[in-house]
This record gives structure tokens, C-alpha cells and sequence, in this order.
């Protein structure tokens, strides 16, 4: 078993000793939770939920605690202190995050928020964070979005235009003031749409979907089930909603406007037990 460093893992409790338990680490050996994280109830031989980080020794220990931010993730920390190493983030656990000065774009002052990564280093092993968020985000989107998805939005910061922000944690997007329906944070974390893709292939995003945009990205989808599919597919506008759903997660009346769409351009049949793709030499 690996453990996964920065992140919550089920580790089983081994035993107990004076000053905590001592959780299976699997490769890693065994990881102390030290009495002041220890729950109330816990079994030996059954897991606990905890967080992996490394103490001031670069010893692997675990807390119940949660921290505001995991590896992988954006998040706008508070700076607590500033020392020769660099900037100390609060991060919601005893211990502060480095934020070394060879990770920030500029020196960065105590008091203020700033939006980081968190990541490992790979050459300490140690967790950190960075303000260098375009090394942790894909230069290309070519293929990755259609217009019209559902997609996860961090607020980075705001702009002349807008606000920038990061999608699905891969990838630069613009959410333009007309597109905002209320004043967002830095740090905040929305549920948008891909609204389009530009031909210098920056990323427009919104957080509504007017009903056309809709049935266009559900009307995309569909086509591009039914190719996968062999070109037909089981279901019908008399099908269950939970039928619907289960297959595209979608209501059933969006489900129906988008087919009645494809059906007016002649994209599909509507048979009896399903749909089906037509060929060229059927339109």
C-alpha cells in the first residue's frame, strides 16, 4: 500500500501508545497520530480518516485535522509570517506551509492573501506551496472542452474584463462581468459552463446556460453517444426519466428538445425502440 502525501487516507490503527496511535503506512511504515488528533472512538484494526504530512523533522505524521487545501489544489491562503526561507501560509493545520521565494512571482507580505498551489517537491519530498500557478496548468485545451459543459470554476483573480479563473484544475478561463450573476472572491470555487472556445484558444466561461446553448451541448452529446454507440441507441422520448439520466444526466424534457432539434436537421431517426444516426445517403 502507498500512501498519498498531502491528502486524506484510510490508514488502520495498529496500536495504541501514550503519546497517540501508530496507523499502518503500508511502504511507508508506521505513522504516528499523536494523542491531541485521536478521536474519541476508535478501533484497533479498523481506519481512521487522516491527512498525511510531514513534521518539522521530515517524519511522516498524521492529523485528523483538514486542511484548507490539499495537493493538487488552488486555494487563497492568509501569509502568517515571513522568514529567510520565505512565506509562511496558513493552511488550516499547526504546522503553516512554505511558500519558498524561489515559488513566488513577487515578495509577498505578511497579512495579505495570495492565491497558491499545493504541491510536493519533488527533490525535498516536502509539501509546499506556489504562486507560479501556470506551471501547474495545461498550456493546450485543443479537444479537452465543448461548449456547453459543465465545468468546475476557482476564482483566481479579477480583472478589467472579468474574472480569471481555473477550470477543472487544468486549465485558464474567463468569466466576463456579464456573465457573473453576483460579485465573486478570489478563492471561491463555482459550478459554470464552457460558453466557448476562441481562436487564440483562450477559454470563455459563464455561469448560466441560456436554454439554446443548452440543448446545443445535450444535442452534441447525444450524436456523439450514438457514434460511439454503433450508431443507435435504446432510448426514446417514451423512456424514464431515470433511463435518461442514468445514460447522459440529463432531465428528460432537455433530453426531448434536444432530440426534436436533431430530428428537424435531420441528424437522426426517431424510431420505435430507440434512436439512430442517419447516414449521409438517408438525409
Amino acid at each position: 500500500m502507498m500512501i498519498e502525501l498531502g491528502n486524506i487516507n484510510a490508514l488502520k490503527v495498529v496500536k495504541e501508545v501514550d503519546f497517540g496511535l501508530y496507523l499502518d503506512g503500508g511502504d511507508a511504515g508506521e505513522i504516528l497520530l499523536p494523542t491531541r488528533y485521536v478521536p474519541r472512538h476508535y478501533t484497533i484494526g479498523e481506519p481512521l480518516d487522516v491527512f498525511i504530512y510531514c513534521d518539522s523533522e521530515d517524519r511522516l505524521i498524521a492529523t485528523t485535522e483538514k486542511p484548507y487545501a490539499m495537493v493538487g489544489d488552488f486555494a487563497c491562503l492568509k501569509v502568517v509570517s515571513v522568514s529567510k526561507t520565505g512565506a509562511f501560509l496558513d493552511w488550516g493545520l499547526s504546522k503553516d506551509l512554505l511558500l519558498p521565494y524561489s515559488e513566488q512571482i513577487h515578495r509577498m507580505e505578511e497579512g495579505k492573501r495570495y492565491v497558491v498551489v499545493v504541491f510536493v517537491d519533488e527533490q525535498s519530498n516536502r509539501i509546499a506551496a506556489s504562486a507560479k500557478l501556470d506551471d501547474f496548468l495545461y498550456e493546450e485545451n485543443e479537444g479537452t472542452y465543448v461548449a456547453g459543459e459543465a465545468v468546475s470554476l476557482f476564482v483566481a483573480n479579477k480583472t478589467e474584463l472579468g474574472y480569471k479563473v481555473i477550470i477543472n484544475h487544468g486549465h485558464w478561463g474567463l468569466l466576463h462581468h456579464q456573465e457573473a450573476v453576483r460579485d465573486l472572491k478570489r478563492g471561491e470555487v463555482i459550478e459554470g459552463f464552457i460558453k466557448g472556445i476562441r481562436p487564440d484558444d483562450k477559454i470563455d466561461v459563464c455561469m448560466r446556460l441560456r436554454p439554446s446553448e443548452k440543448t446545443d451541448y445535450v444535442a452534441e452529446m447525444i450524436v456523439d453517444a450514438l457514434g460511439h454507440a454503433g450508431g443507435f441507441l435504446p432510448l426514446t422520448d417514451k423512456s424514464s426519466a431515470d433511463e435518461i439520466h442514468a445514460r447522459f444526466g440529463i432531465s428528460k424534457s432537455t433530453f426531448k428538445k434536444a432530440i426534436g432539434a436533431l430530428y428537424r436537421k435531420r441528424v437522426i431517426l426517431l424510431e420505435r425502440d430507440g434512436l439512430r444516426l442517419m447516414d449521409k445517403q438517408d438525409s
